[in-house]
């Protein structure tokens, strides 16, 4: 007898669509099973003022089959010269959801992001101000501090000091790795969230490093240790209201990934609910799976939750494709490592 499950329908509060040709390869695989999506700017060039933003959106929805099915939820890619004006307008438009905060150098096409934090004060006094939140990735970049250390030192030497002097900033930890980004998400009553991603709830580094170096598990934030995992995973699926569903499904085409200096990213946006839905349910949580990806996003950016719904089944393994065919060459779907039992019923 098979076992089913609705949910509001999810969202995807992280995603790179890319642009072009790429865009018009991986929108599909999105629109299958989310409603909206924040959508991030680090294009080449970037996406900094609103008619930037504007544009963009407007190249998505040309790419979006069925169009009026998908809403992109628009971000700015936050520079030193980012004008609070324009971000203001961009809001108040109601055309940009959030700011994309990048450390430069920290992540793909990150090089235009923030060096001195000190000359984006006005803009962040401004999102505060008007509340906009402010989306970040949250590493340092300095070359002596360990890879596996720059979420942790980015939390108290860049983030806690930008919300004690901002006060009512909402926040967005984007992609947390560690049981620190846990802590410090739960040690807050107000304006701060976190996203966590499919990937890192399956895979520790481990899976990147041990018996060869797998170039289609790497990511950025890497992924940590496994008791670094296991605090996302009870994170995930606790139902909190500070945790949400962020994919930071990263499309590189497979030459770009699997080369002597490979591309960081997962291309997660196939079979994300299934991995979740599996995920959830091996840790006796499928009542909490709704929280993570359909109500605790849109909550905490201000949003109505999704009034369509989606339901699961639970059955034989699901088959998804391995590779995802594009123009420009193959692009490798995450591979979770484990059989999935849950399917998106008219996937």
């Amino acid at each position: 007898m098979s076992k089913t499950i609705t949910i509001s329908r999810p969202d995807d509060w992280h995603l790179h669509l890319r642009d072009g040709a790429m865009l018009e390869a991986v929108l599909p695989e999105t629109m299958r099973h989310f409603a909206r999506a924040i959508i991030m700017p680090n294009l080449v060039p970037p996406v900094v003022t609103g008619a930037q933003a504007a544009a963009y959106r407007e190249r998505i929805l040309a790419a979006a089959p069925g169009r009026g099915q998908f809403e992109p939820l628009m971000t700015l890619y936050l520079t030193e010269d980012t004008d609070p004006e324009d971000v203001a307008l961009a809001h108040a438009s109601g055309l940009v959801k959030a700011v994309k905060l990048y450390p430069a150098g920290a992540t793909t096409n990150s090089n235009s992001g923030v060096r001195n934090f000190d000359n984006v004060r006005a803009v962040l006094e401004k999102m505060a101000e008007i509340g906009l939140p402010l989306c970040l990735h949250g590493e340092v970049t300095t070359a002596d501090v360990d890879i596996f250390d720059r979420e942790a030192v980015f939390i108290d030497t860049v983030l806690d000091p930008i919300r004690r002097a901002t006060p009512g900033l909402r926040v967005v930890m984007e992609h947390i790795t560690t049981k620190d980004g846990v802590d410090y998400a739960l040690s807050a009553e107000t304006d701060l969230g976190a996203t966590i991603t499919t990937h890192h709830l399956v895979i520790n580094r481990n899976h990147i490093l041990v018996g060869g170096i797998k170039p289609h598990y790497y990511c950025l934030p890497v992924a940590k240790r496994e008791e670094h995992r296991l605090a996302l995973r009870k994170a995930a699926t606790s139902g909190d209201r500070r945790f949400f569903l962020g994919t930071d499904s990263a499309p590189h085409l497979d030459p770009a990934k699997e080369n002597a200096c490979g591309c960081a990213g997962c291309f997660t946006a196939t079979n994300t609910m299934s991995i979740l839905a599996e995920v959830f349910e091996q840790d006796g949580a499928l009542d909490k799976l709704e929280a993570f990806t359909s109500q605790n996003g849109p909550d905490f950016y201000r949003l109505p939750r999704n009034e369509l719904s989606l339901t699961l089944e639970k059955g034989d393994p699901v088959q998804y494709p391995a590779k995802i065919d594009t123009p420009e060459g193959p692009l490798t779907v995450f591979d979770p490592m484990m059989p999935l039992h849950w399917r998106v019923l008219d996937d």
